[in-house]
């Protein structure tokens, strides 16, 4: 026979041991996920310098300097549309400091009808990626509805922060993914390749969180800071050494905070 809670749900079964509720059940994954919703916006995006730039990596070729020194340098290019301020937030209406940029203009059948309406309310064009770049204070002269010039934001010599996703690699193992060394291939090893024991021993008895472990690689959002900006035009920007991704991905171009 089962006994009845209060809440008219099984608690448990006479033999059997203590069953949670259907609605226990509900309260427990609804605490799970605000766990996680709660874990995610831990690790949200950091306070930028000043307002950025979006762009599509075309490439990676090479320059000459004028004292005759060549360098390799990755070219951004920005498509037609450019970057359009698409909302200004604030500590009074939204919590935080932060602009939001659109790129890459597109026609408006290809965007839903709540992504239309945000734009269409700040009288933006429909835009196929918007960004937000959070801030300390909001610069004066910034309007939504306005397009940012590269040349006014960057110029030659200066530091930029470069940020996309890294290409993937697939499943890797340690070795490959962290640089570790293999074991012996001869004299009678049976360890080559193989990751090895990843836990201690009867204390604490389990593998520590972090262990570095195979798994998937790449694939993720990358930043590489302070790079130099050898050129900068309307339509693109040319930054010294390699940037993650292949050509075709979309990256973001941020002022190097810190130390330059």
């Amino acid at each position: 026979a089962a006994r009845r809670g209060k809440d008219g749900d099984d608690e448990y079964e006479v033999g059997r041991p203590a069953r949670r509720g259907r609605k226990a059940r509900e309260r427990r994954r609804s605490s799970e996920a605000g766990k996680k919703r709660k874990t995610r916006s831990g690790v949200a995006r950091a306070v930028e310098k000043d307002v950025g730039l979006m762009g599509t990596k075309a490439g990676m070729t090479s320059v000459f300097t004028e004292e005759g020194k060549k360098i390799p340098v990755t070219v951004i290019g920005l498509k037609d549309g450019g970057n359009v301020i698409t909302q200004i937030k604030t500590t009074e209406t939204d919590g935080y400091n932060a602009v939001q940029v659109g790129y890459d203009q597109k026609r408006e059948t290809l965007l839903t009808k709540p992504e239309l309406g945000h734009l269409k309310k700040n009288e933006c064009p429909p835009m196929r990626t918007l960004a937000e770049f959070k801030l300390e204070n909001i610069p004066e002269g910034l309007e939504v509805g306005a397009e940012l010039d590269p040349t006014a934001l960057f110029s030659v010599g200066d530091k930029v922060d470069v940020a996309g996703k890294s290409i993937g690699k697939g499943f890797a193992g340690a070795i490959k993914k962290y640089g570790f060394k293999r074991g012996l291939m001869t004299h009678g090893s049976k360890s080559h390749r193989e990751h090895g024991t990843t836990g201690p021993g009867s204390t604490p008895g389990r593998v520590f969180p972090g262990t570095k472990h195979p798994g998937q690689m790449g694939d993720k959002r990358v930043k590489v800071k302070k790079l130099e900006v050898i050129q900068v035009e309307k339509d693109l920007i040319v930054v010294k050494g390699a940037i993650p991704g292949k050509p075709g991905n979309l990256m973001t171009v941020t002022k190097a905070k810190g130390k330059v």
